[in-house]
């Protein structure tokens, strides 16, 4: 009989080595995250791997799984304590060694099995581990999925089975490789800044991009769990900053920067200036369309509203759809929509077939960018950018906010948007025309200017978003007045960045 897993213990008691710890926060929308030996320990992660056999079981999966770690201090150790649990439940799995993300999801297709789990905390501090998990590819977890492997996890209601076994799968990552870079071919060589933080991604992504006729600039690709200079995170503006001086200095055409886990890709044009994920989507889904006329692209609520409204993308047919922020959310809605594409503003980008497999890939996406390039010769990624409608937008900010409290702060925000709008209140001296509430709440008033309020799946934060297409001064008066709405809810602290 394994042990029934607990909330609390502390490190310095014998049952620290004897009790499985699994804080149940850890549990979140569409993956898992916890501070390693604070709030998981090993045992832990057994009983994880033993309620996700479980769950596979239960789903009536075959029970056969992908995994692969990330390049931590910890993350092999963590890996193999959840094989350990995940044979017990009879699963038979494949490890394919240090990876990506991407790199486990492309597994479930080259190696034909059902349901993978890898083992990463992505772009969060050192001393953060996580599992992402799936058991229908392309789809990974969500709310259903996640809240009965935490009922099973919890509860300790494991099923043990004969059957499981293990197999190493060597040189996974140049298949990989190999997959990515078929049929890719540049009529132009470009000079690319490749900046990974640090991270996982800095084993892989300057490889690739060499192979398709880059010339690689390389920035920070040495892998260091300990991320000396920021977290490989291409949302974060340090790390953004750092590609920005590099493109300067190097007169590269382009910038690409990857997360902890590759899944994610953020961009910085041949000027140095950042451009949000959000933005580079519209330009892709404008040089996909000129392909796929009448295409649909799935973007989520912290997008710009240009998806919506660009003359361009209107001409060519295209169809957006606004949908709930969240790797998992995304991936399943373009499944679900047969759509072309699936952008988020925090650069994971999800292309379908003929031109993806419905996963997240940011080796893929900094290829479908660079694609894009080459077919408009004429033009540099700032010339693209310039194209554009103006738009003012913010970075994704993030005040604190408890786990155990923010989906109700989130309520509250919603319940006041909700009676101002039904009272005829002005916001930001005008009238509310409309609420999207499928994922928090996103206010727009007359004029297009626009303000998120939703929480963060995977961490104790609030995410904050705004946007104006009539001058940068309503953006920034958007946000003022957000946040005094936030304000008015206690347990809200202070911002990761502001604008």
């Amino acid at each position: 009989m394994f042990p029934k897993p607990v909330a609390e213990l502390s490190p310095n008691t014998f049952a620290f080595e004897q009790t499985p710890l699994v804080k149940p926060t850890g549990f979140r929308e569409y993956d898992a995250r916890w501070l390693f030996e604070k709030e998981l320990n090993l045992m832990g992660v057994q009983a994880l791997g033993l309620g996700l056999g479980t769950l596979i079981h239960e789903m009536g999966v075959a029970p056969e799984l992908v995994t692969g770690h990330d390049y931590r201090a910890y993350s092999s150790s963590i890996k193999l304590a959840l094989i350990s649990g995940l044979m017990a439940a009879g699963v038979r799995v494949h490890d394919i060694g240090l990876a990506l993300s991407p790199m486990a999801y492309f597994a479930q297709f080259a190696l034909d099995v059902p349901a993978v789990a890898m083992v990463t905390a992505s772009h969060n501090d050192n001393g953060w581990t996580g599992v992402k998990m799936g058991a229908q590819r392309p789809v990974t977890f969500g709310p259903v999925e996640m809240g009965r492997l935490k009922e099973i996890v919890l509860a300790g209601a494991f099923r043990f089975a004969e059957g499981g076994s293990y197999r190493y799968v060597e040189n996974f990552g140049q298949i990989y490789l190999d997959d990515l870079a078929a049929n890719v071919k540049l009529s132009r060589k470009l000079k690319v800044v490749a900046a990974c933080g640090n991270g996982t991604a800095g084993a892989f992504a300057p490889k690739l991009l060499e192979r398709i006729g880059c010339e690689v600039v390389p920035l920070d690709i040495e892998l260091d769990y300990n991320f000396p200079h920021y977290n490989p995170n291409p949302e974060d503006l340090h790390m953004l900053h750092a590609m920005a001086d590099k493109v300067r200095e190097s007169g590269a055409d382009v910038g690409l920067g990857f997360d902890g886990d590759g899944d994610r890709c953020g961009v910085v044009d041949n000027k140095g200036d950042e451009i949000f994920a959000d933005k580079i989507g519209v330009m892709l889904a404008r040089d996909l369309a000129k392909l796929y006329p009448g295409s649909t692209f799935v973007v989520d609520v912290k997008s710009t509203g240009l998806f919506g409204t660009d003359p361009e993308l209107l001409a060519r047919g295209v169809k957006a759809d606004y949908w709930k922020t969240g790797h998992s959310y995304i991936k399943r809605r373009v499944t679900e929509l047969k759509a072309l594409a699936g952008f988020e503003k925090s650069g994971h980008f999800f292309f379908n077939t003929p031109i993806g497999r419905g996963y997240d890939d940011g080796i893929l996406t900094a290829v479908h960018v660079l694609q894009m390039l080459d077919r408009n010769p004429t033009k540099s990624m700032s010339d693209l950018y310039a194209d554009l409608p103006k738009t003012w937008g913010s970075p994704t900010m993030s005040p604190h906010c408890a786990d155990e409290r923010k989906y109700q702060v989130v309520e509250e925000v919603t319940a006041r948007f909700q009676k101002m709008a039904a009272d005829g209140e002005a916001f930001t001296g005008q009238k509310i025309r409309d609420l999207v509430t499928v994922n928090g709440v996103r206010v727009t008033v007359a004029d297009g200017t626009w303000g998120l309020v939703r929480a963060s799946s995977n961490k104790p934060e609030l995410v904050v978003v705004v946007e104006s297409p009539a001058s940068e001064a309503r953006m920034r008066e958007m946000f003022q007045a957000i946040d005094a709405v936030l304000r008015q809810s206690d347990g809200v602290g202070a911002y990761n960045q502001t604008i």
